[in-house]
């Protein structure tokens, strides 16, 4: 079955989908020695692609790892001010992985990893509807009705949001712990619905992501999701 060259790039672990559209913009792909100027462009994986004159990697078996992300690193491949990145300090023995989502240098818990960059796109796209859930601890007056207002969707800086639930965990004074429930996964979205209604994050930990949990995951620990839990989860939405 024929598919987009970037897509089928994402496949092989070469970089994500988007990073192959522009490696295509830059005429670095080659098809049957012919150089591909469009990323509208289909193959079926018979053809001999080269990237700039290599041959594509094998299409490795999809795999999914948790990682539980501490605050103080980057969710990126490359920072320009050299701050320490995710993937920095992973184990030396995992393949080139790239992350299905991300969360800022000041947020913590879940993040998953994979080495198949279309599997990455597709969790993150919307109308999939996989939920995040998040543990934030706020300061400021929690206004009940502000947070129950949430649920019918808000609009912030002309962006609009979809419905998120939020649900007061404990309050101590001016501290409390908020249990947040979204799957936009926009940028910072926790933190600007929090400023929205009044309130500072002073600490933000993502739960879950969909079917998968943090659990009792320690900072900075890597942990593969069995193949067979895999195909439980994804097998019959996505390509594996």
């Amino acid at each position: 079955m024929a598919e987009r060259l970037a897509k089928f790039m994402a496949r092989c672990g070469v970089c994500s989908r988007r990073d192959a559209e522009e490696m295509i913009k830059q005429k670095r792909i080659t098809v049957n020695g012919e150089i591909v100027e469009t990323p509208a462009f289909n193959v079926s994986g018979e053809e001999k692609i080269l990237l700039d004159g290599e041959n594509l990697p094998v299409i490795p078996k999809t795999r999914l790892w948790l990682y539980h992300k501490p605050v103080g690193l980057l969710t990126t491949h490359k920072d320009s001010a050299n701050r320490a990145t995710v993937f920095e300090n992973l184990p030396q023995d995992m393949p080139r992985v790239i992350s299905v989502g991300r969360l800022d240098l000041n947020s913590e818990g879940l993040l998953l990893l994979t080495n198949n960059g279309e599997l990455s796109r597709q969790l993150e796209l919307p109308q999939n509807a996989w939920s995040r859930r998040y543990k934030v601890r706020v300061h400021g007056y929690v206004d009940s009705k502000k947070l129950a207002k949430l649920a019918q969707g808000v609009e912030i800086d002309g962006v609009q949001y979809g419905s998120v639930q939020a649900q007061l965990e404990s309050q101590n004074g001016t501290n409390s712990w908020i249990l947040v429930t979204l799957s936009e996964g926009k940028n910072r979205e926790v933190r600007k619905l929090m400023k929205f209604i009044g309130l500072e994050v002073a600490r933000l930990i993502r739960l879950s992501y969909g079917p998968f949990q943090l659990g009792s995951l320690k900072k900075g620990e890597v942990r593969e999701v069995p193949q067979k839990v895999l195909r439980e989860q994804l097998g019959s939405k996505f390509k594996l």
